[in-house]
């Protein structure tokens, strides 16, 4: 590097500041007042009217060592079926697709 900085066209117009004075900043209004000055108008929020909330369902969770899963695509009814079903046997979902998938197997067997 030579150590010389590179000239960017201002010359000797900038070694002398003697006569300049920074601006005073003018304190800022407080958001309202500035607000209102520009002729912007408050809008507040109005509360959302509260959708009526849909019945939750029961929660299913139990401790089975199952740990794998399986996503499909059914008809709501055929949900609705098969969780009264497993609820009408007093099973967890995992234990009335087993038992879904022994009824399959048998029938296929033809025993």
């Amino acid at each position: 590097m030579t150590g010389t900085r590179a000239k960017i066209g201002f010359g000797d117009a900038l070694s002398d500041l003697g006569g300049f004075e920074p601006t005073k900043r003018q304190k800022p209004a407080p958001e309202p007042q500035a607000a209102a000055e520009a002729g912007f108008t408050r809008r507040e929020p109005t509360p959302a009217a509260k959708a009526p909330e849909a019945p939750q369902k029961a929660q299913r969770r139990r401790r089975t060592g199952r740990n794998a899963q399986i996503n499909i695509k059914a008809k709501p009814e055929t949900l609705e079926q098969f969780y009264a079903a497993a609820d009408e046997m007093g099973i967890g979902v995992g234990e009335a697709f087993e038992v879904a998938v022994d009824l399959l197997r048998k029938r296929i067997s033809g025993s």
